[in-house]
């Protein structure tokens, strides 16, 4: 499940576990100097029930890179992952993301620190980027990028499969306008096939993903998986227990209800954990219910599981209605 900033926060990704056992969740990106000198609890803490979890992380200072990388896995994450393909202009000013693609050297020396920082712990160092950006628009680029990194020792690379354009596009629109290139990552997958290949970019269903599984190592879904949840559990069975019947969407978020009563207990609101749920019963009889009741109900004070059973009920009588 991809890194999506303001939204893959801790919440989303217990919930998304629930969905999906099998799957590796990522955190949003957090900076490497937040980690070393920011408040690691909120940062980067996380539920054991998580794992396999991946640190995402930003920078381009091999020393900060390090030492985040460093403390993450002191924290118990199994994999930290460096950002190279976020285009957003906040990113661009300090340096990292996509822009990094234009510096493969940098990106190698930033991934042999982090490598160097936890020697002999076994979790690896991997590299989400793009195709290009820019006027990068040949594989020939793309492959000396991947040869550049590789050599400092990451042998995992997530692709997103379109370029970037740092300037004249907002992060959105470089998410739906540079054209898809999945050939571009299946080709990497052959040449290099000692490498482990993700491929991402615009995966919207299980026959997508299982069609890509064809060419590359594996897949990452992002905002599909999240506007339609319901997604990452049939996937889920689909490849890891086909034989199983996926369960129905009122059991997998009442799976959920133990995790939901302990944080409200601590004095969270509601509204934190519900806002990542609004999509589960997406484009079914009844999902426009769901979402309204918990849009309506989960800001107000004092709104606890009994609005999600709400929800439900609400749900399944829609549901019987248009039956």
């Amino acid at each position: 499940m991809a890194p999506m900033m303001d939204w893959t926060d801790r919440h989303c990704r217990v919930f998304h576990r629930v969905l999906a056992p099998h799957a590796r969740l990522y955190t949003e990106m957090v900076h490497a100097n937040a980690v070393v000198l920011g408040d690691r609890a909120r940062l980067i803490g996380f539920d054991p029930v998580e794992r396999p979890l991946a640190l995402q992380l930003g920078g381009s200072d091999p020393v900060l890179l390090g030492e985040a990388t460093r403390i993450a896995v002191d924290a118990g994450y199994d994999e930290v992952n460096l950002n190279v393909g976020c285009p957003s202009d906040r990113v661009q000013s300090g340096r990292f993301g996509a822009c990094l693609m234009r510096e493969p050297a940098l990106v190698a020396e930033c991934v042999g620190a982090m490598r160097a920082a936890i020697a002999g712990r076994g979790v690896p160092v991997t590299v989400k980027c793009r195709l290009g950006v820019d006027e990068q628009e040949d594989y020939v680029a793309l492959l000396h990028f991947i040869d550049t990194v590789a050599s400092a020792g990451c042998d995992t690379f997530v692709v997103h499969a379109r370029k970037a354009w740092l300037q004249g596009l907002s992060p959105k629109e470089n998410r739906e306008i540079p054209p898809l290139r999945y050939e571009d990552v299946y080709r990497l997958k052959r040449e290099r096939p000692q490498l482990t290949v993700v491929i991402n970019g615009g995966i919207a269903s299980v026959e997508a993903a299982e069609a890509h599984l064809a060419h590359v190592d594996g897949v990452m879904l992002g905002r599909a998986a999240y506007h339609d949840p319901y997604l990452l559990h049939l996937l889920d069975r689909a490849l890891f227990a086909p034989a199983v019947e996926p369960l129905p969407r009122e059991a997998l978020l009442r799976a959920l209800r133990p995790y939901v009563e302990a944080r409200l207990a601590q004095g969270l609101a509601l509204k934190h954990i519900a806002r990542h749920l609004l999509g589960l019963f997406h484009a079914q009889p009844g999902g426009r219910a769901f979402r309204q009741v918990l849009s309506e109900g989960a800001h107000r004070d004092g709104a606890d599981w009994s609005l999600l059973e709400r929800a439900i009920s609400t749900t399944q009588a829609q549901g019987r209605r248009a039956a």
